[in-house]
């Protein structure tokens, strides 16, 4: 026996969390019933999504890096008159992303068709580094930089942030990384010490590289870049979080 949840995700259908949303909506069954949510399936069981039977036969992995451009939603439901990510790419297949982008934030987004790749990143998500270039409305100093680095009070959040990786690029343009995931964590940090986010880009994910990836290209992840990252995914630890979160 498997959780429902977790049987969509391992045939690589969606996350767990979005296979409890798609059971609470009454769009899954399970031998011909409706499923709820937390129940356990057989494995002979016969399961559908919106009435096409799931095989759970492994499919290809699909991992692609994406360079999401400003003003695109990471969503898979359709967001009035904002475009989402699966709407802007029309990938042939049905791929979903590992770890958001805000709206105004750009870059690197790794898109797959694995549900549990995607959980693992959630899981990781606290432990594994994410780098940032990031400009703001204002020439800064050092002591800026070192604020960042040690952490910074987020009110809104009642969080200081983890000590992280800063680099000067220019008189207001910075690298960050972090290994933590909270909302619109970079915006909020240069928020608190009195700086505007004007620029935010992402460019590296673990070590997945943006690189010279044109704004709105994709490529797909390498067989070496795969095994890395599920290497690291697999040496990583902790518990899952509450729900995928922007850093952007």
């Amino acid at each position: 026996m498997i959780r429902l949840n977790k049987f969509l995700s391992e045939v690589g259908i969606c996350s767990r969390r979005e296979a409890d949303r798609l059971i609470g909506q009454g769009r899954v069954e399970v031998d011909g019933r409706p499923a709820q949510v937390g129940m356990q399936v057989r494995g002979d069981a016969v399961v559908k999504v919106d009435g096409k039977t799931v095989s759970d036969v492994p499919r290809k992995t699909i991992l692609l890096a994406v360079n999401k451009p400003r003003g695109i939603v990471c969503s898979e439901a359709s967001q009035g008159g904002d475009t989402n990510i699966i709407e802007f790419l029309r990938y042939p297949e049905r791929i979903t992303y590992m770890g958001r982008l805000d709206k105004d934030s750009e870059g690197l987004l790794l898109m797959t068709n694995r549900g549990d790749l995607i959980n693992e990143m959630m899981r990781a998500a606290n432990f594994h580094e994410k780098e940032y270039e990031v400009t703001v409305d204002k020439d800064f100093n050092d002591r800026f930089l070192k604020e960042l680095e040690v952490g910074v009070y987020l009110k809104e959040l009642d969080v200081t942030t983890r000590p992280c990786q800063v680099q000067r690029l220019g008189k207001r343009k910075f690298s960050i990384v972090l290994t933590q995931g909270l909302n619109r964590q970079i915006r909020r940090m240069c928020g608190e010490l009195g700086y505007r986010v004007q620029e935010l880009k992402r460019v590296r994910i673990m070590n997945i590289r943006l690189g010279h990836l044109r704004t709105g290209g994709w490529r797909k992840v390498t067989e070496e870049e795969q095994r890395e990252l599920f290497a690291l995914l697999e040496n990583g630890s902790g518990e899952e979080t509450e729900g995928e979160r922007q850093n952007g």
